[in-house]
């Protein structure tokens, strides 16, 4: 067989050859597209509403709009976020006027990266949704309640789109290797199991990711077919797609959802006591780039958030990792990130103080400015300790035990307890003491009221 060209040298890339054209050939999303589901019941009735479609890159936010647009019968227009302005958008809206004038014909008004618009953007094109000049899709892969306003939200349906399952990306990419009209059909190649798996795994849920790999691999496999004159047909092996694949990367956003769910994810995982969990979240985040240090913060606060002084040594820990990060940069320095994250998974877990920092806060914000009492103030002159200053404080040392009996808050709120320690760790010997001083002078305070009758 004699190859005259690579899919490379093709007009088109190879996942926009394979960008479906009806729901048939369309993989994944079953929730919203299967019998009885929100899109399939649209489609039937010939309404289509504004839509936002989220999700993660190559789930196929813009082909569905392009099918959903042509299932109306209805004028579609492509609209880059990154690439058009305001501008653009009076342009859009004359010819949509137009062809409803001219022809009674909808227009679906597809954006794709919408959450790239800020507010002043999404606002020019709100009053002609308001209106039903067209019909707005669009695709983000942000959090629209984050990225979109709350008056274009509001008039829009928000559809999730999940990363392609396994069977879905096989299926494409098998189709890809045999359709001879908009795939590689025509050069007759396979691709080994091991291959193909290994394909799946690069694409991360997203097609056009694993398309664009398939491309690049099958170029590689082609080439090597032809200075390979005994060859029976060209083969894509591992090695290709290896190849193909050096340069993906994980899906990430620093500034987006993404780089939330992660941290949260890490930070449940120390909070829930588990290692490997938060050991996998941690490597996770350092392999799609996220700051090291970023990370160290995060560790500190957890220590204090999370732990406190159920285990006292935890705050050391991450302040120790932090250093030695900074110290050795990366990678060598990730290894301490992974020696904090595991001390603090295995640790005794309180919110102990964090709970007494809200109510802490809660308090003063309803009570004021309390004043000092007298006793707990520095007669620092001989005016104040005239005025009272200091009188009647009792000093500790002086004192059985070390302990004495009076009063340290306000007078508002005595015997008010905001801390409350655990039983767990470090903080368990903390209360068993804080129990028996409270138990001595309880005592105390019983004996000097007997004294006194």
């Amino acid at each position: 067989m004699t190859i005259d060209k690579s899919p490379l040298h093709s007009s088109s890339p190879l996942a926009e050859r394979m960008r479906p054209r009806t729901l048939e050939d369309f993989a994944g999303q079953e929730t919203l597209l299967g019998p009885g589901k929100m899109l399939s019941t649209v489609i039937g009735a010939g309404a289509l509403p504004s839509l936002i479609l989220w999700g993660p890159p190559g789930t196929g936010k813009t082909t569905l709009a392009r099918i959903l647009a042509e299932s109306t019968s209805a004028s579609f227009v492509f609209f880059s976020a990154v690439l058009s302005g305001v501008k653009e958008v009076r342009q859009i809206v004359d010819k949509a006027e137009h062809l409803r004038m001219t022809e009674n014909r909808a227009t679906v008004f597809f954006i794709d990266e919408i959450h790239r618009f800020n507010k002043s953007q999404q606002d020019a094109f709100l009053p002609h949704v308001e209106s039903g000049l067209f019909t707005l899709i669009g695709a983000t892969t942000e959090n629209p309640s984050f990225h979109v306003t709350a008056p274009l939200l509001s008039r829009c349906r928000v559809l999730v789109l999940h990363a392609l399952e396994r069977e879905h990306l096989r299926s494409i990419f098998l189709r890809a290797l045999t359709d001879p009209k908009n795939g590689l059909g025509q050069y007759h190649l396979h691709c080994t199991d091991d291959a193909l798996d290994q394909l799946i795994s690069l694409a991360d849920g997203d097609a056009r990711m694993g398309l664009n790999i398939l491309e690049i691999a099958a170029t590689l496999a082609l080439h090597r077919y032809q200075m390979t004159p005994a060859a029976k047909s060209p083969l894509i092996t591992s090695d290709d797609i290896a190849e193909a694949g050096q340069h993906k990367s994980l899906r990430y956003d620093k500034d987006g959802e993404e780089h939330y769910n992660l941290i949260s994810a890490l930070h449940k995982s120390l909070r829930d006591s588990d290692p490997d969990g938060a050991l996998y979240w941690l490597y996770r985040m350092l392999e799609a780039g996220e700051e090291p240090l970023y990370i160290c913060r995060r560790l500190i606060r957890f220590a204090s958030e999370d732990i406190g002084v159920a285990d006292p040594q935890a705050l050391s820990q991450t302040i120790h990792c932090q250093q030695a990060f900074q110290t050795l940069g990366s990678p060598e320095g990730t290894l301490a990130l992974a020696q904090a994250v595991v001390y603090l998974a295995t640790a005794p877990k309180s919110n102990a103080l964090y709970t007494a920092e809200s109510d802490l806060r809660r308090q003063i914000a309803r009570t004021g400015s309390l004043p000092v009492p007298m006793h707990l103030r520095n007669a620092a002159t001989s005016l104040m300790k005239k005025l009272g200053y200091g009188k009647g404080y009792q000093y500790a040392h002086d004192q059985s035990q070390g302990l004495v009996e009076q009063n340290h808050l306000p007078p508002e709120l005595a015997g008010t307890y905001f801390y409350s320690p655990t039983t767990r760790g470090y903080e368990a010997v903390i209360k068993d003491r804080l129990s028996k001083w409270r138990q001595i002078l309880q005592h105390r305070k019983q004996e000097h009221d007997e004294t006194k009758k």
